[in-house]
């Protein structure tokens, strides 16, 4: 796996030797961010699942300017420092070794605000739709922020209150849904 575009391109990332965690494939990663737009004008990144960081790293390669990267296995956040650490950019990025729902309630604490956030955690289903409505609730979106969401083939999200879904890609066994706050 590795950075595909952008100030940080080409550079091999590390991954966790687990079954815990999927990262995403570097395929899978490029039609994603082909369809976001390839290159950002700033914004703030949170990857509330990060596993490698991979997905909120490739976004500050391509413009964004912090990214928050959020997994609650420790040896994760391991691999994420190490990821980090390849784009000699440290400052840009933040590393939270906790629950999601412990993450969110601190950035609700600390005002923070967010333009595109990557979710893809575990038992797809229940935790999409619940963190989409949490972050909405606590104020942590900017206005249109772009929430992307990556299931397998077999989850089915439906309609989410405050979000419309702007696009939808089937590649393989993932599903790479892409909604806008309303």
């Amino acid at each position: 796996m590795r950075i595909i575009s952008g100030k940080y391109a080409k550079r091999n990332l590390f991954t966790l030797k687990s079954n815990r965690t999927r990262p995403t494939s570097d395929k899978v990663k490029e039609s994603l961010f082909n369809s976001l737009g390839q290159f950002f004008q700033g914004g703030n990144v949170l990857d509330l699942y990060a596993g490698s960081g991979a997905l909120g790293i490739e976004a500050v390669s391509r413009g964004c300017d912090r990214a928050s990267l959020v997994d609650i296995n420790r040896a994760a956040c391991t691999i994420i420092k190490k990821n980090v650490a390849l784009t000699k950019e440290e400052q840009r990025f933040n590393i939270y070794n906790m629950r999601s729902s412990a993450a969110l309630k601190l950035f609700a604490e600390a005002n923070k605000k967010f333009d595109l956030i990557f979710l893809d955690p575990p038992y797809a289903k229940e935790k999409i739709a619940k963190d989409m409505l949490q972050m909405d609730k606590l104020g942590l979106l900017n206005e249109h922020a772009t929430v992307v969401a990556e299931t397998d083939d077999q989850t089915e999200l439906g309609e989410i209150a405050g979000f419309s879904l702007i696009k939808e890609h089937h590649l393989g066994k993932t599903i790479v849904r892409i909604y806008r706050r309303d």
